[in-house]
């Protein structure tokens, strides 16, 4: 089975930036899209940014301009590039990645705190 593992989070102090990885244990078959999401204490998962198989990137509107999402599929891994780092954006994060099926496979989540 594939397995999705996250690494690159840690604290930082608000303006820091981070960058957290994604990697698939193996290549997944008709892989759709990859996706970021958070989930910050006693609040629902929300839904960070998207990059689809064509490039496409989508982003929540309050981490534009701050946040990039990219991939390497030589590696089958994906990551998303942190800067400007707000309170707010203190979370747990999980990477995603769907696949024709549907199929979707989950990371395990690494947390992100920003704090003064």
């Amino acid at each position: 089975q594939v397995q999705l593992v996250e690494s690159g989070g840690g604290l930082v102090q608000p303006g820091g930036s981070l960058r957290l990885s994604c990697a698939a244990s193996g290549s997944i078959f008709r892989l759709i899209n990859m996706q970021w999401y958070r989930q910050a204490p006693e609040k629902e998962r929300e839904w960070v940014a998207t990059i689809t198989s064509s490039g496409s990137t989508y982003y929540k509107d309050s981490v534009k301009g701050r946040f990039t999402i990219s991939r390497d599929n030589v590696k089958n891994t994906m990551y998303l590039q942190m800067n400007s780092l707000k309170a707010e954006d203190t979370a747990v994060y999980y990477c995603k990645m769907v696949a024709v099926g549907p199929r979707e496979y989950w990371g395990q989540g690494t947390q992100v705190s920003v704090t003064s």
